[in-house]
C-alpha cells in the first residue's frame, strides 16, 4: 500500500512567493504519483502563521483542490509552533509527513529519496546541506559557527539540517510527547532515538520575498536553542566565578606583601578596572540565570503553542 505523505509547509507573509510554491509543489505531488511513491490520498498543509499580507487568502484560494488544506492560526506563533501545528493536524491522517519551508530553497526533488528511505524502515530522514557555497561569506561563517557552538554546549544537532525531513507517524507520536513550550524542533527530533538517516541535497536561491530569519533572529533563535538544552553555561559562569575567587586571593596577597613592604602605590586605574570587571561578570550571571527561570516560568504557565482560527480545505473531503 501506498503512504499517506503530508507536506506540512509554514507560512508567514509569503504573499509573493506562494504561487510559485503552489505551482511547483503541485507539480511535484503529481510527480510522485506517477511514480507511485505516494498515496492519493496525500495532503499539502499550509500553515499560516499570522501572516499580515494575503497568504491566507491564496491558501484558501488553493485549497479549493482536494490536495491543499489549510491551517491558520490565531496570530503570529513562530516557525517552531507553525510546524507544531501542521504536523499535529497531519498526525490524524498520514503514515509519515515532510516539512519543508515555503521558499523552497530546499530542494524537493530530494523528496523521492526521502520516501524511499521511509520505505527502507527509517521513521527519520533528515535533509542535509551538501554545501554552502551559495551563501556569502558572513552567512555561511555564522552558519557554521552556529552548529559548532551548539555541539560545543553539549546540545545534539545534525550538522548543516533546518527543518527539512521527514518523520513517520511512529515518529510524530514520539514527538507529541514532548510539551515542552520552548520548542526547538532540531534539538528535539535526535531525542526520539528512532532509526535515521541522511538525505544531501543542493540549497537553491530564494525566488521572491524576503528571509525570515535575519542576523537578528538567527541570534535568538541560536540563544534558545542553547539554553533550552543545555545548562553548560551556568557551568562555565560557575567556573570563571571561581576563577574570579582565585584571582581575588591571589590579588590580597600581593597587596599585602606589597603593603608590609612599603612598596603599596594608591591606583585608581587597578581599582576601577576591577570593579567594572567583577560587576559586569556579575550581571552576565545574573541575566543568564534569569533567562533560565523565565524559561522555568514560561514551562510552568503551560500556556497553548498555538490556537488554531480557522481550517480550510476541499469541501467535498
Amino acid at each position: 500500500m501506498l503512504p499517506k505523505v503530508y507536506f506540512v509547509i509554514p507560512c508567514y507573509n509569503e504573499e509573493e512567493m506562494l504561487p510559485y510554491t503552489i505551482e511547483k509543489m503541485l507539480q511535484k505531488f503529481d510527480d510522485l504519483l506517477k511514480k507511485g511513491l505516494i498515496s492519493e490520498n496525500s495532503r499539502i498543509i499550509f500553515v499560516d502563521d499570522g501572516s499580515k499580507d494575503k497568504t491566507w487568502q491564496l491558501i484558501k484560494e488553493a485549497t479549493k483542490d482536494i490536495r491543499f488544506v489549510g491551517v491558520k492560526l490565531s496570530r503570529n506563533c513562530g516557525h517552531q509552533n507553525a510546524l507544531m501545528a501542521g504536523m499535529s493536524y497531519a498526525l490524524k491522517f498520514c503514515d509519515c509527513v515532510i516539512t519543508l519551508d515555503a521558499d523552497l530553497q530546499d530542494d524537493i526533488n530530494v523528496i523521492d529519496e526521502f520516501i524511499k528511505k521511509f520505505e527502507e524502515g527509517y521513521d527519520v530522514v533528515y535533509g542535509v546541506r551538501s554545501s554552502r557555497k551559495t551563501d556569502t561569506f558572513f552567512k555561511r561563517f555564522t552558519a557554521q559557527s552556529f552548529y559548532k557552538l551548539m555541539r560545543a554546549f553539549g546540545v545534539e544537532i545534525v550538522y548543516n539540517h533546518a527543518d527539512y525531513r521527514l518523520l513517520s507517524k511512529k515518529a510524530l507520536e514520539f514527538l507529541m510527547q514532548f510539551e515542552e513550550r520552548n520548542l526547538f524542533l532540531r534539538g528535539i527530533i535526535p531525542l526520539i532515538g528512532l532509526k535515521s538517516t541522511i538525505v544531501y541535497y543542493e540549497r537553491q536561491e530564494r525566488i521572491a520575498g524576503k528571509t525570515k530569519y535575519p542576523l537578528k533572529k538567527m541570534l535568538s533563535f541560536a540563544f534558545e536553542g542553547i539554553t533550552s538544552f543545555s545548562v553548560k553555561p551556568i557551568k562555565y559562569i560557575t567556573f570563571a566565578g571561581f576563577l574570579m575567587f582565585l584571582l581575588s586571593i591571589a590579588i590580597l596577597i600581593y597587596a599585602i606583601v606589597q603593603k608590609i613592604r612599603g612598596q603599596a602605590i594608591a591606583g585608581w586605574t587597578s581599582l576601577t578596572i576591577s570593579i567594572w570587571f567583577i560587576s559586569g561578570l556579575q550581571l552576565v550571571a545574573l541575566g543568564l540565570i534569569g533567562e533560565y527561570i523565565g524559561k522555568i516560568y514560561k514551562e510552568v504557565k503551560r500556556r497553548p503553542l498555538y490556537l488554531i482560527e480557522e481550517i480550510a480545505k476541499d469541501e467535498h473531503e
